[in-house]
């Protein structure tokens, strides 16, 4: 198995997240390039989160009219998770903040699902630490490692730093396999102990069925990061370790 087969798997995981269907209905797709992948996904997202635009938009201005206490109730009790997301990245900055820290992080992990983070980035670097880290608890209880990895790239480091320590090793290498922002996983790595890290390792030895998505997150570390944690791999059983060097090989 290449590199280039695990991105592909990663994309068609995203990509059936955004149409609704199951990955193995996209399965066929395995061999186009993960790239080509990731911006039809992203043309997909913008289409729907376009449509009604006009609609969307006057909602977002009359919303102005509201008090944030009252708007968070509403938001929550009727307009749901999936009209708020769309109307996320249309309001003001400060108001966005002020209403999403008052969301219980149940809805908020509803919305986040919905949400096309590059629309509100402003936003969610700016929503309270305790606040990302309640969301990315329940995410994380859901499961739901997609959208933890669409916000990682969103966040800053000491929020990232704080939301490690609700992800556990297992979560963390599923998280790391669908991160939108690949180039963040050797940045993100780094914000680890050694000790952490080693434990990422012996727990993907113990599991085969994490071994792709750790072969591809050890694809994205720095020359730097390899060397510093190459004592590690050494001590991995042998069928991961012969694993590791053909995948860092081909990544070389």
């Amino acid at each position: 198995m290449t590199t280039e087969n695990f991105a592909a798997q990663a994309e068609i995981l995203k990509l059936a997240r955004v149409l609704g269907t199951s990955p193995e209905r996209l399965s066929y797709l395995e061999n186009v390039d993960a790239a080509e992948l990731q911006a039809f996904r992203e043309q997909v997202t913008d289409t729907l989160f376009d449509a009604n635009l006009a609609a969307l938009e006057r909602m977002a201005m009359t919303s102005k009219l509201v008090p944030s206490p009252i708007l968070a109730k509403i938001a929550e009790k009727v307009f749901g998770p999936l009209l708020c997301a769309r109307i996320a990245g249309l309001v003001d900055v400060s108001r966005g903040v002020d209403v999403a820290k008052r969301l219980k992080p149940q809805f908020l992990s509803d919305v986040a699902a919905e949400l096309d983070p590059r629309r509100a980035s402003a936003i969610i670097a700016r929503i309270p630490l305790d606040t990302v880290v309640a969301v990315a608890d329940e995410l994380v209880r859901r499961e739901d490692w997609i959208t933890v990895g669409r916000f990682v790239g969103h966040l800053p480091d000491p929020t990232v730093r704080r939301a490690l320590g609700v992800i556990g090793d297992k979560a963390l290498i599923r998280i790391a396999f669908v991160l939108d922002d690949k180039s963040r996983i050797d940045h993100v790595l780094g914000l680890l102990s050694e000790a952490r890290f080693r434990g990422l390792l012996e727990v993907a030895a113990a599991d085969e069925d994490l071994w792709a998505p750790v072969l591809d997150l050890l694809t994205h570390l720095s020359e730097k990061r390899v060397e510093q944690w190459s004592h590690l791999l050494d001590k991995l059983p042998p069928a991961l370790r012969e694993r590791v060097q053909e995948t860092l090989d081909q990544a070389s």
